[in-house]
Order: C-alpha cells, then sequence, then structure tokens
C-alpha cells in the first residue's frame, strides 16, 4: 500500500503560484522516487485573505485554512529575498513564522513549514534555463547578448531582464507575429512546468528548499536514503 503525502503551497503572488505549483510538485515527485515504499503526492494552492496581517499572520492562516481544508501533511511557504542573500528573510520572516507556528495546536494547524527562498525573486528561477527560456520566448541571441550569462542569482532584476528579452524577440521581424502580445505573465506556467531541475540545482536557493525537504521527510520518517 502507498503512503500518501498531502501538501499545500502558499506564494507571495499568482504568477508566483503558476512557476512553483509544478517546480515544487516535481521536486516533490522527485524526493518521494528515493523514500522507502511507494510514496504518492499531491500540492494544493492555498489562498487566504492577506490584507492587514502581518507575514507571520499569513503563514499561520495559510496552515489553518489549509489544514481545515485538505488535512495537508507539509506547507511549502514562498517569499522572495529581495536581496543578494536570503539572511534578512529568514531573520525577519521565516524563522519568526515557523517558531509561531510550532506553538499552536497541532489539531487545527499544519506545524510542518518548509521555506522557499529564491534569491532576488522567482523569475531568477526562471533563467535558470536558459535555453528553455530563450525557446520559450523565440530568441536566437547567446547568453551573453541577452545579459543572462551570469549565475542568475547575481541579476539584481532578473523580471526586468526577462521582460527585455521579450522586448528585444519583437524586434526580430522573423518573429514578430510569433510573439505578437507575449508578455511575462505567459511564461511563468509553461517555464515551471518545463525547466530543467538539474538547471535548477545550479541555484543554491533551490538546492536549501530541495534539502529542507529531504530533511523533513526524514524527520517524518518517509526519507532513509
Amino acid at each position: 500500500m502507498s503512503n500518501f503525502i498531502l501538501t499545500g503551497l502558499f506564494t507571495e503572488g499568482t504568477t508566483d503560484n503558476r512557476f512553483l505549483e509544478s517546480v515544487v510538485k516535481r521536486t516533490l515527485e522527485e524526493v518521494a522516487f528515493d523514500c522507502t515504499g511507494d510514496i504518492d503526492v499531491e500540492l494544493e494552492i492555498i489562498k487566504i485573505d492577506k490584507k492587514d496581517l502581518s507575514f507571520s499572520d499569513q503563514v499561520l492562516e495559510a496552515s489553518k485554512s489549509a489544514f481545515e481544508k485538505f488535512s495537508i501533511l507539509l506547507l511549502f511557504v514562498h517569499t522572495d529575498s529581495d536581496d543578494t542573500n536570503d539572511e534578512l528573510i529568514f531573520t525577519s520572516k521565516i524563522v519568526p513564522a515557523q517558531k509561531r507556528l510550532s506553538d499552536q495546536d497541532g489539531s487545527s494547524y499544519c506545524k510542518e513549514m518548509i521555506a522557499i527562498v529564491p534569491i532576488h525573486m522567482t523569475e531568477a528561477w526562471m533563467i535558470a534555463d536558459r535555453e528553455l527560456l530563450k525557446s520559450e520566448i523565440g530568441i536566437d541571441k547567446t547568453d551573453a547578448e541577452l545579459g543572462i550569462h551570469l549565475n542568475p542569482e547575481r541579476l539584481k532584476n532578473p523580471k526586468n531582464i526577462i521582460e527585455e528579452i521579450i522586448r528585444l524577440s519583437k524586434e526580430d521581424l522573423t518573429k514578430r507575429r510569433r510573439n505578437n502580445g507575449l508578455n511575462i505573465s505567459d511564461l511563468y506556467q509553461i517555464m515551471g512546468q518545463k525547466v530543467e531541475l538539474s538547471e535548477l540545482e545550479k541555484l543554491p536557493s533551490y538546492l536549501k528548499f530541495k534539502n529542507s525537504l529531504i530533511i523533513k521527510l526524514k524527520e517524518l520518517n518517509f526519507y532513509h536514503k
């Protein structure tokens, strides 16, 4: 008989959901493959009214809602670092939220939280698979010409860079018809579904998330590799 791991994903915004839903689900499936026995996984998108709530309050509300509606075992919580590293975000947001969650009643809250903190912003993860990004936009230029040859986590505003690549693609008359109306919002879901996890593993922030997942599954006696 298979074990079942039901999880929830709580993100900063709807565009983050479009990209991260597939990435998190695929990562969970990959890690579950190394677990002892057959593991079935499922991921639910958790939405709450965030108005006037602090980050910790949002996490608590998301945890309670997800537990009540879906009886989730793990809650993935995303927030961008908006900086060159994640130290401030973990100190000011992630750790306090985890502490408050651990103090709650386990009969009403999912207390197992795993942080997802891309350096600068989620769009850096989209740039990790450069060939896929260029293919989906439809542009034939080198990484250096497009300014994506560096480690994506060193790019201060990866969203602006993607938007600039889209703009450049529209200047190529041979691709104008194909790219007519394309904007960055069109890319999140397809990039999340297709991005190579092996490319994401080159980014420390993704590895931090994946390793946290493995550690958590070990604590819950699912993972024994």
